[in-house]
């Protein structure tokens, strides 16, 4: 199988990609099963959270065979290198760096940079990538990405990030938007209702999110709060809040 038909069968199970941002090894692995059991089969850490690469391993250990796991904010070959040895299978970037595309392919990973203008995307492809990420999103408008389809080719996945509301799933004209909601899965329905993210606040997470993850933290699924100080890897941690969802167009 190829890393774009990989992708396509992935999104067509579900078009959302949860984002796991600021999360620890120590509670990935109940967070991600609880993702897997409400439909989700794309999970993403971003290398800005604390030991990205532990977590990644963990959650390829438990849902590698039922979800497509992989990283956000990659940005280096070397940060290809380590993920594609944890077995991880998707590498995503907020950016378009042709060489970082280009050795993700060549490792065999799914490549989703991300891209603003029709440059940037031809550009990605050109370097290889199996989709593109359109950020911010929220900068943009349906309009825009209609526009963005009407040229690119036509089998090329494209996962919006950022600012995901009921309204900007529902694209008409020359894009094809994610499932309506009276059709949507679970996790669908829900990030349609609470406008494609889950807050910080575990309260605001769906009843199913808490209950299959209170294993970890009882009555809690957040993590604890990381330190705003760069690591010696130079990345600083965000707060966290998790997971976001990005879509499929």
């Amino acid at each position: 199988m190829n890393t774009r038909t990989e992708l396509r069968d992935a999104l067509t199970r579900c078009p959302l990609v949860a984002i796991l941002r600021g999360i620890t090894p120590a509670e990935v692995e109940a967070v991600g099963e609880a993702l897997v059991e409400a439909g989700f089969s794309m999970i993403e850490v971003p290398l800005n959270s604390p030991d990205p690469f532990d977590s990644i391993a963990r959650l390829v250990a438990r849902l590698g065979t039922r979800a497509l796991v992989g990283a956000g904010t990659v940005l280096t070959t070397d940060d290809v290198a380590r993920l594609a040895a944890t077995g991880a299978r998707l590498a995503i970037s907020p950016n378009t760096d042709p060489v970082v595309i280009a050795a993700s392919a060549a490792a065999g990973l799914i490549a989703l940079p991300g891209y603003f203008t029709p440059t940037e995307a031809f550009a990605a492809l050109a370097a290889g990538a199996t989709g593109l990420k359109l950020f911010p999103a929220e900068a943009g408008s349906p309009a825009v990405i209609r526009a963005h389809r009407a040229v690119l080719f036509r089998d090329v996945p494209i996962l919006a990030v950022g600012g995901m509301t009921p309204d900007t799933m529902r694209v008409t004209g020359s894009g094809s938007a994610p499932r309506s909601t009276a059709r949507a899965s679970r996790p669908q329905r829900w990030a349609s209702r609470h406008g494609g993210s889950w807050r910080r606040s575990p309260r605001a997470l769906p009843p199913w999110i808490r209950a299959r993850s209170a294993s970890a933290r009882p009555g809690r699924v957040r993590p604890a709060a990381c330190p705003r100080s760069a690591p010696a890897g130079g990345r600083s941690h965000p707060p966290p809040s998790f997971p976001a969802a990005g879509g499929w167009w």
